[in-house]
């Protein structure tokens, strides 16, 4: 007991170096079933973090030489895990506000991360100052005692960052660990004073626990089977709904935001999305088609397409995430299957490292609303699925972008990088006739020197085949390399 008290404000700045941490990795999975997990959201959240941490240290400091004394070091603490705690509460209502005032993914991001993490950020960067202030009454080696302080707390932080990112997430989810966080700052402004009054500590301190251990997530979206996972990479909600088009109930995955699968759930089958079934074009432009591989796999609701529709073919499934094959076991019907192997990998990391051949490569991958992961779209990465390609493979691509206008930039690098490397490319447009507004268009390259006539005696190959538009022209200082490949703000001006 001596030498927790001799060490009290070490562990007192540790933990909240830690809890710092914790709070902004956990800040990205409250963000992004509303605003997506693109480089805006990491950026408005760190600079809000840091923001705030920067005021709190000022504002602790002068605090502190005014007077300081374990008892307000207690309140200030206890403060922190009140807000922390707020934060659950708040944290939905104000993230659809967010998006509802805010559409630009940066002002929203900067809108909820003032609402949802500056005060617990202030508060949270008033600690360390504070504490140093309590530990200089008694020593006269000021600097050094500073340095260790300041040390303890960036170790702190480095704790948090692992322990948040390896497995608080994946173990308890995003509600859970932030109740978790105000527990943690309420006993430690507890032990940070004992001596107080805490009347009020053990009141909240016990509705924090209860909270923590039912998940409860308050002003959440009362949604039909709703099921709200955090796995290692996503924030997933799997819930019932209508599908707009056919107007058909259907069970969806949403991972950040992001539509990444569906399936009818009224008996029927066929695919929800209309851009899914483009994949199947894979078999006119390589007739007798054997292998394939797609980059992509959400709920796999396409793969069982593919083994449907390809019966003579094996497919190879890269899917960073593991824990969505779980979800997709559960709660869509995903069934093993001898023909198809999951590889849980990231995408780039597979193309670079496997030896393996195929006649079709097939890219369905999103990192926020509407962008690819960048390491996906460069012309270093086209290259790698030329070579894995046999002799007239082909490589059929899903983006969102625009044909023409303020959005279509994404579009036009995409099909310059690919004509770099592939002697044709296609581009078909999955359905609207208006050319200025974003939609899925597929991009084929076909690893062959002579050309095709566009035309299939399959009734549904036939149809999409009519809608190739024709690409914009060869420019080769407009391709994306991993050197600079800036596909978030591509979007930037019109989302």
């Amino acid at each position: 007991m001596h030498l927790l008290q001799k060490s009290k404000l070490e562990i007192i700045v540790f933990i909240s170096g830690a809890v710092v941490m914790i709070l902004e990795i956990v800040g990205s999975r409250i963000y992004a079933p509303y605003l997506g997990a693109s480089i805006y959201v990491w950026t408005s959240l760190i600079g809000m973090i840091m923001g705030s941490l920067s005021v709190g240290y000022y504002y602790g400091g002068k605090l502190a030489d005014k007077s300081a004394d374990y008892k307000t070091l207690s309140v200030i603490i206890f403060l922190a895990g009140c807000f922390i705690f707020l934060t659950n509460i708040i944290k939905n209502l104000v993230l659809f506000s967010a998006i509802t005032l805010y559409p630009d993914p940066k002002s929203a991001s900067i809108f909820a991360g003032f609402f949802l993490f500056v005060i617990p950020g202030i508060l949270l960067g008033m600690v360390s100052p504070y504490a140093v202030k309590l530990r200089l009454i008694s020593l006269s080696n000021s600097a050094s005692t500073v340095g260790n302080l300041y040390a303890i707390s960036t170790v702190g932080s480095i704790f948090g960052t692992f322990i948040a990112g390896f497995y608080l997430i994946s173990l308890f989810g995003t509600t859970t660990v932030v109740y978790i966080l105000s527990v943690i700052m309420i006993v430690l402004s507890v032990f940070a004073y004992p001596k107080d009054r805490i009347s009020l500590k053990i009141p909240l301190l016990f509705i924090c626990v209860i909270l923590s251990i039912n998940r409860k997530d308050i002003f959440m979206v009362d949604i039909k089977n709703m099921v709200d996972v955090d796995t290692r990479y996503n924030r997933v909600w799997i819930f019932d709904g209508v599908d707009k088009e056919s107007n058909r109930p259907v069970k969806s995955m949403i991972l950040n935001k992001q539509n990444a699968s569906a399936i009818f759930i009224d008996g029927s089958s066929g695919l929800v999305y209309e851009y899914n079934k483009y994949f199947n074009l894979a078999g006119f432009f390589k007739p007798n088609l054997g292998s394939a591989l797609l980059v992509g796999g959400a709920a796999y609701t396409y793969p069982r397409e593919f083994l449907k529709k390809f019966p003579q073919a094996t497919l190879d499934v890269v899917e960073i995430d593991p824990e969505l094959a779980v979800l997709a076991k559960k709660y869509f019907g995903l069934q093993d299957n001898d023909r198809m192997s999951i590889y849980p990998e990231d995408g780039r990391v597979f193309l670079n490292n496997t030896e393996k051949k195929y006649d079709a490569v097939l890219l369905d991958v999103f990192n926020s609303y509407v962008s690819m992961p960048f390491q996906l779209t460069t012309v270093e990465a086209v290259q790698k699925i030329y070579n894995m390609l046999n002799n007239n493979g082909v490589v059929v691509t899903n983006i969102v972008s625009s044909i023409e206008g303020r959005s279509s930039r994404f579009y036009v690098e995409e099909f310059n990088t690919y004509k770099n490397v592939f002697p044709h490319v296609y581009v078909f447009k999955v359905k609207s006739d208006a050319n200025n507004i974003m939609q899925n268009l597929i991009l084929v390259g076909v690893k062959r020197n002579d050309g095709l006539v566009l035309e299939s005696q399959d009734l549904e190959d036939n149809s999409m085949l009519k809608n190739r538009i024709v690409g914009p022209e060869l420019d080769e200082r407009k391709i994306l390399t991993d050197d600079y490949a800036p596909v978030e703000s591509f979007f930037s001006p019109v989302l």
